[in-house]
């Protein structure tokens, strides 16, 4: 996005080192970019987020939801309380608050889109201890089809990218390698996707010169475990 001229927001949860070293990356290449932390299983948060980046830059045009995860796998009748709760704060209720945070500096925008973050999981229930994420993620998918029809008369397009089975820290913490390789088996690519494979995707659904006509669609970047 910096690449392309973009003034980014790298938001961060708990990686502020590495928030900060795209930031730096980003500076160092002539871009231009700052960091800002929010915890988004908290109430206000993502308002606040929004609000900030919007006085830091002097508006928005773009806003990309890509906070998210299980958290940790649990059986759906163990997953309960307080980590039930952060789980659909995190996935679902940051995104909702967010994208309302937006509307006013988006619909001011000329180019305005927003690109939701959802999961091949919200298509095939979900591996293993992982039904509430992929229930926030189904959620989401119809959350962005909802916004695309309500804010396209005020000139916002609104998508969203449901990426498969990627190669993460957050998978090496929490994916057993006998889920993993079972997951892998219905992949005709036969391997997990790199997370730069998927930066093109937010990219080409951002972009107004490249997706003007493209809202409430979910892109599947998943090396066709699921085709639509």
């Amino acid at each position: 996005f910096a690449a392309c001229g973009a003034r980014v927001a790298v938001h961060y949860g708990a990686g502020e080192a590495r928030a900060r070293e795209v930031r730096d990356n980003i500076l160092a290449a002539g871009g231009e970019a700052e960091t800002i932390g929010a915890d988004l299983t908290q109430e206000g948060a993502g308002e606040q987020l929004v609000s900030d980046t919007a006085a830091l830059f002097g508006g928005l045009d773009i806003l990309i939801n890509n906070a998210g995860g299980p958290l940790k796998r649990r059986p759906f009748a163990e997953h309960a309380g307080e980590d039930y709760r952060q789980v659909t704060a995190l996935n679902l209720d940051a995104v909702a608050a967010t994208c309302r945070a937006a509307f006013p500096y988006l619909k001011e925008s000329p180019g305005a889109a927003i690109v939701n973050t959802s999961s091949v999981a919200a298509r095939f229930g979900g591996g293993p201890g992982a039904v509430v994420y992929t229930m926030t993620k189904a959620a989401v998918t119809s959350l962005t089809r909802g916004l695309a029809r309500e804010w396209a008369a005020h000139g916002i397009r609104v998508n969203c990218v449901a990426p498969g089975y990627f190669d993460t820290e957050l998978h090496r913490r929490i994916t057993p390698p006998e889920i993993r390789d079972a997951l892998m088996a219905n992949v005709p690519l036969g391997r997990m996707a790199q997370p730069d494979e998927c930066a093109g995707a937010y990219l080409f659904l951002a972009s107004n010169a490249l997706a003007s006509y493209v809202t409430g669609h979910s892109l599947e970047v998943n090396g066709g475990w699921m085709m639509p």
